[in-house]
């Protein structure tokens, strides 16, 4: 969530800096508005009290001299009722603005290119050369048919579209690339996190999905007894499946104040992920890319201010060298403006080499988010000087199984149409 007060002081700057993210005139103006009315009444209120308080010091002079307050009261009287009014104003105003605030994206910083959308995104390196066959590579969901590591028609049946079943080999692999996963951001130095693939609206609203992102969550209802000495009432209570560990990791220390000494804070979790796919009508239909259920390894980290865009590049190494060691070919994409995530103040998308499609496709979003969520979510730290400060917090992919496993699928396929294995992970078959 952006600083209230620096919107509405420095409003003509954040709204430059908001341009990079080509939002929506009309609401950009609707906000300008939302802001000058809040400061013209907060000015107002501020004067009417200043004038008030110096009203109430002649009082006792007044009175010192034998004069006649009743005129004076009179005065203070309807400065009251103004205050009144004018403060009703204000709380009127800051709340509307607050809950524009909710709705706004982060600034991005100056690591963000201008930039319309992902055509404008700058590639700063490939590592690994790409995968080149004598023989027409298959797209891995015809390799997946072929030797019955995922059956996609079934998954409909059970679900609906965008569900699999993973079979056999297939199955044995995205549980090794779990295990794998988590023993190797171990070695990087992050600790492995258990969390529940469920949230409750605050933990939503703490990491941005909330309320502007509900649509692509699927909610779910449970009744809790409320202990009561009355009656044993029902109280609704909504919860939602997980997008991604990201949420339940960061809203582990919400509303909390951590010591600077305890920081940074890095950890790595497996969870189920669901999302809705909003708006994904008839792209990536075939094939495992675009899930409502998906598996993924999180990498999240809360630093201080100043450590952050080391522990963004750290971050960035762990996830790169850990598709290095399964042989898969990658490059690093700086994403412009225009196609940052909501809660980003920069991000570097890793893109994994498909041979089957011929192209890079993103596996892992590595993101910086200054302190957005921690205002939203309260997370701060108290600093060398005793001052309470907001932490900064960082997520990424390491990775995004399916899609991992459909890069060894097309990597590593054969001219027959099959698939070695990447050497690092036959321990985790055994």
């Amino acid at each position: 969530m952006i600083d209230l007060k620096l919107l509405t002081n420095h409003f003509e700057e954040v709204m430059d800096k908001l341009s990079k993210r080509n939002i929506d005139a009309v609401f950009l103006n609707t906000l300008r508005e939302s802001s000058l009315n809040y400061k013209q009444k907060k000015s107002a209120l501020e004067e009417l009290q200043a004038t008030q308080n110096a009203k109430t010091k002649l009082f006792a002079k007044i009175k010192q001299e034998g004069g006649d307050i009743n005129a004076l009261k009179e005065e203070c009287d309807l400065l009251k009722g103004q205050i009144a009014l004018y403060s009703q104003e204000v709380e009127l105003w800051e709340n509307k603005l607050q809950e524009f605030s909710h709705n706004i994206p982060n600034i991005p910083d100056s690591k963000t290119p201008f930039g319309k959308d992902e055509k404008d995104n700058v590639e700063i390196k490939k590592v690994l050369e790409p995968t080149h066959f004598d023989f027409k590579p298959k797209e891995h969901w015809e390799l997946a048919e072929q030797n019955g590591w995922i059956d996609f028609e079934r998954g409909v049946k059970l679900a609906k579209s965008r569900f699999s079943v993973f079979m056999g080999m297939g199955a044995k692999l995205e549980r090794a690339l779990i295990n794998y996963m988590l023993d190797f951001n171990s070695k990087c130095g992050f600790s492995e996190i258990g969390t529940p693939a469920v949230a409750n609206a605050q933990t939503l609203f703490g990491t941005g999905q909330l309320p502007k992102f509900e649509n692509d969550l699927f909610k779910i209802s449970e009744f809790e007894e409320e202990e009561s000495n009355e009656k044993n009432a029902k109280k609704g209570h909504e919860l939602y499946l997980i997008p991604t560990a990201e949420v339940t990791l960061t809203n582990l220390y919400r509303d909390e104040i951590l010591d600077e000494e305890e920081l940074p804070l890095m950890l790595t979790a497996y969870t189920p992920c669901f999302r809705k796919e909003a708006g994904s009508a008839g792209r990536d239909t075939r094939g495992i890319i675009r899930q409502h259920q998906f598996d993924k390894v999180e990498l999240v980290a809360i630093t201080t201010p100043k450590e952050s865009d080391m522990m963004q590049e750290r971050m960035i190494a762990c996830a790169s060298k850990l598709l290095v060691s399964l042989g898969l070919p990658h490059r690093l994409v700086q994403l412009c403006g225009g196609d940052l995530g909501f809660c980003a103040s920069n991000t570097v998308d890793i893109e994994v080499w498909l041979p089957g499609q011929n192209c890079y496709r993103e596996i892992s979003s590595i993101s910086n988010t200054r302190d957005f969520q921690a205002r939203r979510a309260k997370i701060r730290y108290k600093d060398s000087k005793k001052k309470n400060q907001l932490v900064h917090t960082l997520n990424g992919s390491s990775l995004a199984v399916g899609r991992t496993l459909v890069a060894i699928m097309e990597n590593y396929q054969q001219k027959d149409g099959n698939i070695k294995i990447p050497l690092v992970l036959e321990p985790y078959l055994r």
